[in-house]
């Protein structure tokens, strides 16, 4: 993701950087506290909307491929049996995971994109760009992972009497007849709980498909954005030549990032539905690994079951990336700005000084 402001100035990995730039590393960590902020804001303001996409994609473990809901009759669903609350089950693992993950995608991407273009010129542009993305989401995973089966499980759960009546009624069970994981009381409760059960294979579940989504996810939404970019700079000096209009930062990113976040989330759904089944179904094993999942859904619900939950997906990444986007650029541009400009008066002030003394030598 470009910088408004500018370039950072380094190259990955950080023991590269040049001695030219010595408070260029300082922008980097910068970079992993802007994107971690904006990327737990982003999860907390959207995170209903995350819970209803949950609950749709996990129908098919809870109660069979029959009576699938809707989004709306989903939403009257959470509301009648568990109010407010319901929506709000597994926000804390949620933002914990959000957390990990902006700070890597945004941290990482700026240095490695600028070391894949200067290291492999044949692989800049929009594909320097998509390796920068997947290697930052792929950094934070080993966070994101175990929080997102907490999320989901929580999720799924809503209160614990809303729990006990979908196990009773739906016959949640595993193979063998045994029932699924306990009720969660928080996220510190629900990690040791699977770790107890499942051990490190459960907090886990279903790291591959994870990766599997979230790597092209990652690729593509700053793809996406950066191309968006280079067509909005195009119809700027094509259409407005000689406009003086200077469109800010952050509502650039705000727009730009919640198109590049929805296309990438519609084309990542059937990739989200396989990860959620597998991180959800706990020991019911109603899928044995990714491969047997993609058969079983194709087998009993055909192509719409891949595309489970699409519309609230979509609905979800829409803001949550145009918020993410416009809270990364809002902060560069306040913060990094700042620092650099006073830097490089810094560098000039430094730069006259040593013209000055040169002078008065000759004299």
């Amino acid at each position: 993701m470009a910088n408004p402001s500018s370039t950072i100035e380094s190259a990955w990995p950080p023991t590269s950087i040049s001695h030219d730039t010595p408070h260029s590393h300082f922008f980097v960590w910068r970079e992993f506290l802007w994107g971690a902020i904006a990327g737990a804001f982003g999860e907390g303001m959207m995170h209903p909307v995350d819970t209803i996409k949950t609950r749709i994609q996990s129908q098919a473990i809870l109660s069979g491929s029959q009576n699938q809901k809707s989004v709306l009759q989903m939403i009257r669903i959470v509301w009648a049996a568990d109010g407010l609350r319901g929506f709000y089950r597994g926000v804390t693992p949620g933002v914990t995971g959000s957390l990990a993950t902006g700070a890597t995608y945004f941290g990482i991407i700026e240095s490695t994109k600028k070391w894949i273009e200067e290291t492999h010129p044949s692989l800049g542009g929009h594909w320097a760009h998509f390796i920068a993305g997947s290697v930052g989401d792929t950094l934070g995973s080993f966070v994101y992972v175990p929080c997102e089966v907490m999320k989901q499980r929580m999720q799924v759960q809503g209160t614990k009497t809303s729990w006990t009546s979908v196990l009773m009624k739906n016959n949640a069970c595993t193979k063998s007849g045994a029932q699924m994981y306990g009720y969660y009381t928080g996220m510190f409760q629900a990690g040791s709980a699977i770790w107890k059960e499942q051990g490190l294979r459960g907090l886990y579940a279903g790291y591959w498909s994870t990766l599997a989504r979230d790597v092209p996810f990652a690729g593509l939404m700053v793809t996406f954005y950066e191309a968006l970019k280079d067509v909005t700079d195009y119809g700027r000096q094509k259409w407005l030549p000689d406009s003086n209009v200077d469109i800010n930062s952050s509502v650039e990113g705000l727009l730009l990032g919640g198109l590049a976040g929805g296309f990438s989330a519609y084309l990542t759904t059937p990739l989200d539905v396989i990860k959620t089944r597998l991180q959800v179904q706990g020991s019911t094993s109603r899928y044995n690994g990714w491969s047997d999942a993609i058969r079983r859904i194709w087998k009993v619900e055909g192509p719409k079951g891949f595309f489970r939950g699409s519309v609230p997906r979509v609905l979800w990444y829409f803001p949550a990336s145009a918020l993410t986007f416009m809270a990364v650029e809002l902060l560069r541009d306040h913060f990094n700005g700042k620092s650099e400009n006073d830097y490089v008066q810094e560098v000039a002030s430094l730069t006259m000084d040593e013209k000055n003394s040169s002078f008065q030598k000759v004299a």
